[in-house]
Parts: structure tokens; C-alpha cells; sequence
């Protein structure tokens, strides 16, 4: 049903949509002949991407400028989306910003990280999924999480928890659509390393481990196509059977009791690493 809503003359809205992933999954939606909504603070980047969209197939590309955090702003541009293209077939919130962050908000970016990453999502489903719904035709929606949602490593706690929010929230998302017997689906992608400007840092190059923004939005498209909820993508670096286990570990720290992110505690790294070679 996923791929139903991804056919020439319908409508995919992305968010965090002028570059990187966002903009990555918008050339392939294109490239079937969808129109594009795409959303972005960055409008300074819209000229081009627009160009390229149609350049890859989209009959039609409108750009707006919302800031997804905006439960207003989000409402004025559902009505906005409405209006010119009869309502959305894909929904693909995917806008995200990674500041960095400390456990007791030293650096004041919490309430920006939850408010964009988990609430840009949520108030962005909210606000487009209802009406999707309602129209009963298939659709999309696609949620950007991460593997930082699951395995939540040290180092970026705000980030962690958002991403881990939005994993929540899309099962849950996705139960409701199911037990509604909706024609729309919610799936989460969740990427591995990937080289955009939010994990660029002062790197001018691709690092080796990564992927691309297209490598990833490739994969994505494979896995709607097999109807998969997690898209949990490799990268260069890491293989799905190490990501298994490093979730499988995650989860063994409540069921085993171990301390919480015992992989990188002293006394049980040994442990984990023995784990991951198998023995």
C-alpha cells in the first residue's frame, strides 16, 4: 500500500527538505512524477533545489518557510498545502538541528532540540495526518529517527531523547493508522552516518564510513517498497548485524540489569565487545 501514495500527480511534503536527506528523498519522489512541498528555515538554498526538483520530474514544486517548532505556523501551512495541491500524499518530516547539548543545559539548547526534532514531528503529523486520513486514499508518512533514538550513546542527551521520542511516537502513530484501517502508513527511517551539514562539522569531505544523503534515500525507497516500518539503514562503516547487536545490547541492560549504557561503562566494555564478536 506504502508505494500506492508514491505515483506521478500526487503530492510529497518534506520538511528539512532544501538539502541533505530531505532533499535527497524529494528528487525521488520527483523522479515518479510527484509534486513537491518542500519545507525549510533555509530559503536562501530554495532556488536551487527547486531547479533541480524539476529538473528530476516534479511537475509542480512549491517552497515554504515554516519553522516546523510553530504549531501556527505548521496549522497556516497545512491550510496553505491544501490550497494549492488538494491535500498530501507523503508526508516526510524529516527537519532536524544537532547543536550538541549537555545533561543540565549548559548550553541552552534543549528546548530548541525537543521542540524541533520531536515536536517538529509530532505537530507537523498532527496537523497533515488527520486530513489525509480523512480524504481515504493511500499515504504516506515518513518519520526521520535515529540510531542515537535507540542505542542513545553518551555525549548528546537532547538529541538522544528527541530522536528517541520520535520512535515512540511513530509506532505509535502507525498502530493507530492500523487498528483505524486507514489507507495511509507511518514508517520510520533511521539512518546511519550519513554526510550532510548536520553531521558535516569542519570536515570539507565525505568521511569513508559515511553515506550519502542519495545512498540513503536509495535504501529508503527499497525498504517501502518491502512494506518495512524500521528502515534501518547500513552505511559504510556499519553493517546491520552489528547494529543489531548493538540494539540487542541496549535492551539487555534493562532485561540483564545492568548498568544503563553499559557498553561504554569500564567494567562491562569487555563484556560488550565480546558480545559483538559473537562469543
Amino acid at each position: 500500500m506504502s508505494m500506492e501514495a508514491i505515483t506521478a500527480g500526487k503530492t510529497a511534503l518534506v520538511t528539512g527538505g532544501a538539502a541533505g536527506i530531505g532533499l535527497a528523498a524529494a528528487h525521488r519522489f520527483a523522479g515518479r512524477g510527484m509534486n513537491i512541498a518542500l519545507v525549510d528555515l533555509r530559503e536562501e538554498l530554495f532556488e536551487s533545489a527547486e531547479a533541480s526538483l524539476r529538473a528530476a520530474g516534479a511537475p509542480d514544486v512549491a517552497t515554504y518557510k515554516a519553522d516546523v517548532a510553530d504549531a501556527a505556523s505548521i496549522a497556516a501551512l497545512e491550510t496553505k498545502v491544501t490550497r494549492h495541491f488538494g491535500g498530501v500524499d507523503v508526508l516526510m518530516c524529516n527537519a532536524a538541528i544537532q547543536p550538541g547539548s549537555d545533561v543540565f543545559d549548559q548550553a541552552g539548547t534543549w528546548d530548541r532540540v525537543l521542540a524541533v526534532n520531536l515536536g517538529g514531528v509530532t505537530t507537523c503529523c498532527q496537523a497533515f495526518v488527520p486530513g489525509m486520513m480523512a480524504r481515504g486514499e493511500p499515504g504516506l508518512v515518513i518519520n526521520t529517527g535515529s540510531k542515537q533514538g535507540i542505542t542513545t550513546p553518551p555525549g548528546d542527551p537532547a538529541y538522544n531523547v528527541a530522536k528517541a521520542g520520535v520512535k515512540v511516537f511513530t509506532e505509535a502513530l502507525q498502530h493507530h493508522l492500523r487498528q483505524a484501517q486507514s489507507e495511509v502508513t507511518a514508517h520510520l527511517l533511521i539512518p546511519g552516518f550519513v554526510f550532510t551539514d548536520l553531521t558535516r562539522g569542519e570536515r570539507t569531505e565525505k568521511p569513508g564510513g559515511a553515506w550519502t544523503p542519495d545512498q540513503t534515500a536509495d535504501f529508503m525507497m527499497e525498504s517501502l517498497v518491502n512494506g518495512d516500518f524500521y528502515i534501518l539503514c547500513p552505511d559504510n562503516d556499519v553493517s546491520r548485524p552489528v547494529d543489531e547487536k548493538r540494539m540487542a545490547w541496549a535492551m539487555g541492560d534493562i532485561i540483564e540489569n545492568r548498568p544503563p549504557l553499559s557498553r561504554w561503562h569500564k567494567d562491562w566494555a569487555a563484556a560488550f565487545n565480546a558480545f559483538l564478536k559473537g562469543s
